[in-house]
């Protein structure tokens, strides 16, 4: 995903979600339409795909998945702050892949990459390369935050 390129808007007959670049409503027409964020933070399509685990919305599962995935953020990044000094490779690397697949599920598409981006660094004995990557990675998860945060509060 480019970070010029605007997503489509909303197609209520059949429920791909936007990503606008102002905060709007949710939809009042039928529940299959995702909601929108934030732009270019979270994938129109993973926020689409999770609202067809649940078409009617009568589970509430996208907003019970979005409130996990804010708890496990928050979390997890505590845990990332306290284990960049003193460094902690194995917890870094725990904190890493565990928010890498978490944020790909919600669409968090960029902090997943950067978690990956983390990921391979320790692996490969690049950590030199880590400072500038964790710092970009703790600035995007809290961009992710508020974008999960404004779809919880307009849902």
């Amino acid at each position: 995903m480019t970070d010029c390129q605007p997503l489509p808007a909303i197609d209520t007959a059949a429920p791909t979600a936007a990503l606008t670049a102002a905060p709007t409503a949710a939809p009042t027409a039928a529940p299959t339409a995702a909601p929108t964020a934030s732009p270019l933070v979270l994938d129109a399509e993973a926020l689409a795909a999770l609202v067809q685990l649940d078409p009617t919305g009568a589970h509430r599962l996208l907003a019970r998945v979005l409130t996990t995935y804010r708890s496990s953020l928050a979390r997890l990044m505590v845990q990332l702050v306290a284990a960049r000094r003193p460094f902690d490779a194995a917890t870094l690397r725990l904190v890493t892949h565990t928010l890498k697949s978490s944020s790909a599920s919600v669409g968090a598409l960029g902090l997943s990459a950067l978690c990956g981006a983390a990921e391979l660094a320790l692996r490969d004995g690049r950590l030199d390369d880590l400072p500038l990557i964790l710092d970009d990675l703790q600035a995007q998860a809290e961009r992710a935050d508020a974008a999960v945060r404004q779809l919880l509060f307009s849902t």
